[in-house]
């Protein structure tokens, strides 16, 4: 086990100085090594942190360092990520670690027990408390499921039961909305443009849906602190959708407190100059929105807008609205005053119903309700075909106006049907699966499928919640078009009414499956929003059924799910799967699998199992990086499996075949070609889009992207990198040669042996037929000849002395390796030039004694080790020594060529019922042994004076 990183941040955060192996130094030294990402993405720019073990953590986190196998994590040591201040006031992270366990208590019972990921030991009774409270935690689950069940048969009035979400502990979710218009500037004309975002947060990840109207598509996307800097940007994908659809993830702790008090600012601008911007605020209006309405105003470079957020009121035909407004007030002077607004529901420009109100100036909200609507406002309503318009009366009278028409956002509304949840709850094994698009115009779009159902399929409908047991309510008969051959259902239901559009966007509707059986429904399933996530998962079309009937052998069971399953351009695996109807009494924990298999019946072959995720609730998502080839060539083929294993079904409860086209048969993209793609995209922009970013560089009347490199005109013996508007170029360093005679090619900037004498004979004929051209180099983005060597040019550094990369002419291939340092004798090597490798001795200085300290530091010699201040030769062995924990006798490392390993004492199987564990031992023992150890301990022997502490 090589030394993890995270040992290297907190050996490096203690002692403040970079003398690890692996550092900075000889990170420089090593360019033929791929640079490693971090584990997440680093911040934006201007937001404070700390860097540890290839994490970021916001000011003032706290933390155990986990220092990967053999290691583990500390618990008796605590990060802390100080706040420092420079002279210049800028604030940054410093990590601080320190040892806990001299704080912990002291503790008055005889047999204090560890428990496992803590530090301190606890009294028996206190564990068992603990134990308890985690019990409890399930137990909370349980009954929240007994309620939602005893909810089922109330009023459809009370949503305590339908507008709860599947979430776990930690899982709590946020809505903020934000009203986006144009700046007013002295200089430039503002825009017209008018956006609505509406933002969910989960943990520190932040989706959001993005409406707009009156501007064009826009290209970026950027969220500003409260300082007004660039916290995160986000460039909108091409497309010709109205809506966008993004995620922040990781948004550091200093800005999540910005944001939940509304200190934080988003803009949006396009690549003619139109840019709108808003606050992110809370809003006690989103829970309850189910139609809503964007506006704008007709005058050109207004500058003002505003978005409407409707609901109907439960059982009367009431339109509750709330109004938020940016721009329509014009009012500068610091004392509020009453402005006089009028505010019209309209139909093809006739007035139905008019409100004067007046409103604050500097709290332009406004909310009303409009009572018993009649039964063609609520028609042009559901058809989208009402406008509402807000003007402001008095000496500058402007107005804004939209259409109003069913909430929009990025989540996508699907039922899971399950026998589990059908009225009489039964154990089939089958599944239903359904997706919803809703129009503007009220036109619901759907596509339903079922499968493993016991009989044949007599209706399929969408009800309301009965109002009693087993008294169903159709709304729509979607029978007519289910297909028996393909098990399927896709039309359209254009007649959706107002009521039936609002009960929709708040999870009050179902879908029931009734067949020959089972005559009042064998499946049903709620229809909610599944909320965005942000994963490239195909929401579009319809997901893959998980059912017990998928699994060999088939189970009887009342779960069932679906799954979205894809595969990007790096050939990594997006996954979200739903489940319902697992019974969360006896089966809290559920684990998704992924199955790849050669032949559909091998489902016993446990070897291309890959657990994705465990989760609770209903959902589980993620993504999928390290995918072998095989598993991905089972997904192009259709037989790979995704599958649901529970406490109770081990083996499977439920299943589902997976197909999923890709052209991965190399399998997963390293980070290096990810990052090489995203470059090329970068520079296939549109080069006026590469003007506007604020880190390009323009060199000889061209604009290069920030890291970016290329060969500069003037001289093709140098080569050129961009970094953040400062270009750097550096001459081509040549290697040495040993040959006794050289030759220059044309047009190449390094000298060759002339092996042969002759140029023409150079190049191998089998070296010509196969690869005329020679190789290709990534890091100076230059052709090679075949038997060429040269030191890789590798940005930001330049030429990198300590490498040399040679051309092999049979394969085309690239091959480089690190310059290996002759031994030195000396006691005080020198660099005779700060770029060259390795160092010499100044005169002829020998010395036959040991290797001298100065020695070791040559960082390209293969045959030593360091670790942390410690030089050790090869085959050396030692117990690792942690700050603030000391030596680790349970941990052996040693020395391999240069390479430091680690690994933990491995115990023995014990098979005694009475086990223990004494103070400084790495293994636990048999209890009845020790005690006879303890015996022969306290015999009159001269062993009794040696002891070991």
């Amino acid at each position: 086990m090589l030394l993890p990183c995270a040992l290297h941040s907190l050996l490096c955060a203690l002692s403040c100085a970079w003398w690890l192996h692996g550092g900075a130094a000889s990170r420089l030294k090593s360019p033929s090594l791929p640079i490693q990402p971090e584990t997440e993405p680093l911040p934006f720019k201007g937001t404070s942190g700390c860097s540890f073990g290839g994490r970021f953590y916001s000011l003032e986190d706290k933390w155990h360092p986990d220092l990967g196998e053999p290691f583990g994590i500390m618990h008796c040591v605590q990060c802390h990520c100080e706040p420092q201040k420079s002279r210049r006031g800028k604030v940054s992270g410093k990590v601080n670690c320190k040892n806990i366990k001299q704080d912990c208590p002291a503790l008055d019972c005889d047999n204090p027990v560890q428990l496992a990921g803590h530090c301190c030991k606890t009294c028996l009774q206190g564990g068992k408390k603990q134990i308890d409270s985690v019990l409890n935690t399930f137990d909370y689950f349980r009954r929240k499921s007994k309620e939602r069940e005893e909810e089922l048969h109330k009023s459809y009035n009370d949503r305590s039961y339908l507008s709860s979400e599947d979430v776990g502990p930690g899982e709590s979710r946020t809505d903020f909305v934000a009203v986006l218009t144009g700046l007013k500037d002295l200089w430039l004309p503002s825009s017209s443009g008018v956006a609505r975002v509406r933002f969910t947060l989960t943990r520190s990840s932040l989706t959001f849906s993005i409406t707009y109207q009156r501007m064009g598509r826009p290209t970026k996307i950027a969220f500003l602190d409260s300082d007004g800097t660039p916290a995160f940007e986000y460039r909108v994908p091409k497309g010709d959708s109205d809506m966008i659809c993004g995620v922040w993830k990781n948004v550091a702790e200093p800005l999540l407190r910005q944001l939940q008090s509304e200190q934080m600012h988003i803009s949006m601008s396009t690549g003619q100059r139109d840019e709108v911007e808003g606050r992110i605020i809370k809003h006690r209006a989103l829970f309850a929105e189910t139609f809503s309405s964007i506006l704008t105003s007709e005058e050109e470079n207004s500058a003002m807008g505003g978005i409407a957020m409707l609901t109907l009121s439960d059982t009367e035909n009431n339109l509750h609205f709330i109004l938020i407004l940016q721009g329509l007030i014009q009012h500068r002077d610091r004392d509020p005053i009453l402005v006089p607004i009028r505010v019209q529901l309209l139909y093809r420009q006739h007035i139905l119903r008019e409100i004067r109100a007046n409103i604050t100036s500097h709290d332009p909200d406004f909310a009303e309700v409009l009572t018993d609507l009649n039964s063609r406002e609520l028609f042009w309503l559901s058809r989208g075909q009402l406008e509402i318009a807000v003007a402001a009366e008095g000496q500058d009278p402007r107005q804004i106006s939209g259409f109003i028409t069913g909430r929009k956002s990025c989540d996508t509304i699907q039922s899971v049907m399950s026998s589990s949840d059908a009225l009489i709850p039964g154990k089939t094994g089958g599944v239903g699966s359904a997706i919803f698009n809703l129009h503007d115009n009220g036109t619901l779009q759907y596509q339903v499928q079922v499968a493993g159902l016991t009989n044949d399929v007599v209706s399929l409908t969408i009800e309301l919640k009965p109002r009693r047991r087993n008294k169903r309510s159709v709304l729509y008969d979607l029978t007519p078009e289910f297909s028996k051959a393909t098990g399927q259902a896709i039309g359209s239901w254009s007649r959706l009414e107002a009521r039936h559009i609002h009960m929709l966007l708040q999870n009050e509707l179902f879908i029931n499956v009734a067949t020959a059986h089972s005559q009042e429904g064998e499946l049903r399933g709620q229809i909610k929003a599944l909320p965005y996530s942000g994963l490239e998962a195909p929401r579009h079309e319809l997901p893959t059924p998980l059912a017990g009937h998928f699994v060999s052998p088939p189970v009887r069971t009342g779960a069932s799910g679906h799954a979205w399953v894809s595969v990007d351009r790096h050939c990594h695996l997006h996954y979200e799967i739903l489940v319902a109807g697992l019974s969360q009494t006896d089966d809290l924990t559920v684990n998704a699998r992924l199955h790849g298999l050669a032949e559909i019946g091998e489902l016993d072959d446990s070897t291309h199992m890959r657990l994705l995720t465990g989760f609770y609730g209903s959902k589980a998502q993620g993504v999928l990086k390290d995918i072998s080839v095989e598993l991905l060539k089972h997904l192009d083929q259709g037989t790979a499996f995704i599958q649901v294993s529970t406490k109770l079904n081990p083996r499977g409860e439920i299943r589902g075949r997976v197909h999923v086209p890709n052209n991965c048969e190399f399998g997963t993209r390293s980070e290096a070609e990810e990052e090489e793609e995203e470059l090329e995209d970068f520079l296939s922009k549109d080069p006026e889009e590469l003007k506007k970013d604020p880190h390009t560089c323009f060199f000889e009347n061209q604009h290069y992207p920030h890291g970016s490199s290329w060969t500069p005109n003037y001289d093709k013996c140098f080569s050129c990198i961009c970094q953040k508007r400062t270009v750097i170029c550096d001459p081509v360093i040549c290697p040495a040669l040993t040959c006794s005679r050289t030759i220059k090619p044309e047009g190449k900037c390094c000298p060759i042996c002339d092996e042969r004498k002759e140029l023409k004979d150079v190049k191998a004929p089998e070296r010509v037929d196969e690869h005329p051209e020679g190789c290709y180099f990534e890091g100076d983005q230059k052709m090679h000849a075949p038997g060429t060597t040269w030191h890789p040019f590798v940005p930001p550094f330049g030429y990198i002395k300590c490498a040399v990369c040679s051309c092999k002419g049979s394969t085309g291939e690239v091959h480089c390796e690190k310059v290996t340092c002759p031994m030195l004798t000396c006691s005080h090597p020198v660099r005779r030039h700060p770029t060259d490798c390795c160092k010499v001795c100044p005169q002829e200085e020998r010395t036959t004694a040991a290797l001298e300290h100065s020695d070791m530091m040559q960082a390209d010699s293969p045959r030593y080790c360091k670790f942390g201040k410690n030089y050790y030769h090869n085959s050396d062995s030692w117990h690792p020594w942690v700050p603030l924990f000391g030596e680790m006798k349970c941990i052996n490392c040693w020395c391999d060529h240069g390479v430091t390993k680690c690994q933990r004492k491995q115990c023995p199987l014990l098979t005694c019922s009475n086990i223990t564990r004494t103070e400084g031992s790495c293994c636990p023992e048999c209890l009845d042994d020790k005690e006879e150890d303890d015996m022969v301990m306290k015999a009159p022997d001269k062993r009794q004076t040696w002891r070991h502490h």
